[in-house]
């Protein structure tokens, strides 16, 4: 408090700091909101480019768009229902091997491999996630597929009271019933693509899990716990928004795997909900598969299915980030 001339008390504003950065952190920081302004202008270029492709298609289907099976453009009858149902099993299946094979890995390489060993693996996962997508399907198609056969005859004869796991035309009691049924499934394609996104994941999961606090870890140790509770009660809670990011990324990338899938699946344009079964679709190997032969309306069409295919992976993407944001690991990491 201070007095003016008259003596009356007066109250003082608060005195506002102020830093200057220095030129190389406003450089900095102008390249960085440019970098993250050109990724969210390039985003809505493209998501606008396959709009304006699009609305012809989408201007003529309306909302039967979504909700049709058929994929005939010129003839009027088009939807993305069947290939949408089936990219979704395709990257739920992918989801539900690569998953396991993730969690594994990462605990197996930040956790208990000696520090030789763990260089090694490290550079053999990232390695895998670089492999083109092409070489992992022609895997699939001429090594995998081949091999799956008796378990999905298994799981088919099994647990064929399952919905999801029945065969139609396939009989169980006869040993000589042919395995053409069983091939090209949505099981085949999603294991292969199941290949493709457990290293990304696992790296994702890998660092997440080798940022656990020092003090907890040796806080659990002291304690009495073995190496798998301090995983238990440190590392894996720590990493849980690691683990549904890296999870949800691989799904991001499954939903949008286009080449091993299109060379393993064999399309059919009907809800398929049976994933032993032979006959299955996806949206980015429908693109592929009409690309070269799509007349000007149906290439109308085919932007459209892009465009449905680009939305989801968004949604699926931003939900990974908001979950990743508001958990522990993702927090310590801003």
């Amino acid at each position: 408090m201070t007095r003016d001339t008259s003596g009356t008390a007066v109250r003082d504003a608060p005195r506002r700091l102020y830093a200057d950065p220095g030129l190389p952190d406003r450089v900095f920081r102008g390249v960085a909101r440019s970098g993250g302004g050109l990724v969210l202008a390039v985003m809505l270029l493209v998501g606008g480019f396959l709009l304006y492709r699009a609305w012809q298609a989408l201007s003529r289907a309306g909302w039967s768009f979504l909700t049709t099976e058929a994929w005939e453009p010129d003839a009027g009858r088009f939807g993305i229902a069947a290939v949408l149902v089936g990219t979704v099993l395709i990257a739920l299946v992918a989801v539900a091997v690569a998953v396991p094979l993730a969690v594994g890995g990462a605990l197996y390489i930040s956790e208990y491999a000696p520090p030789r060993l763990r260089r090694t693996l490290i550079s053999v996962v990232d390695l895998m996630a670089a492999v083109p997508s092409v070489v992992y399907g022609l895997w699939g198609l001429f090594f995998f597929e081949g091999r799956i056969l008796p378990t999905a005859r298994w799981i088919a004869t099994y647990l064929g009271w399952i919905p999801l796991f029945r065969v139609d035309g396939a009989d169980p009691s006869d040993p000589l019933a042919p395995e053409s049924v069983y091939t090209s499934s949505t099981l085949v394609a999603g294991v292969v693509v199941a290949l493709m996104v457990a290293p990304i994941a696992c790296s994702v999961m890998r660092e997440v899990f080798s940022q656990a606090p020092v003090g907890e870890r040796e806080g659990a140790y002291a304690l009495g716990a073995t190496r798998w509770g301090m995983i238990r009660s440190v590392v894996l809670p720590f990493g849980k928004g690691g683990m549904i990011g890296g999870t949800m990324l691989g799904l991001g990338r499954a939903l949008g795997e286009t080449i091993g899938v299109y060379l393993i699946i064999s399309p059919v344009f009907e809800i398929q909900w049976h994933v032993v079964q032979s006959g299955a679709s996806s949206v980015a190997a429908l693109i592929a598969l009409r690309y070269g032969e799509a007349s000007e309306f149906g290439m109308s069409a085919l932007m459209a299915a892009g465009l449905a295919l680009f939305l989801m992976t968004l949604v699926v993407n931003f939900a990974a980030s908001s979950v990743v944001a508001r958990s522990r690991s993702g927090a310590a990491s801003e």
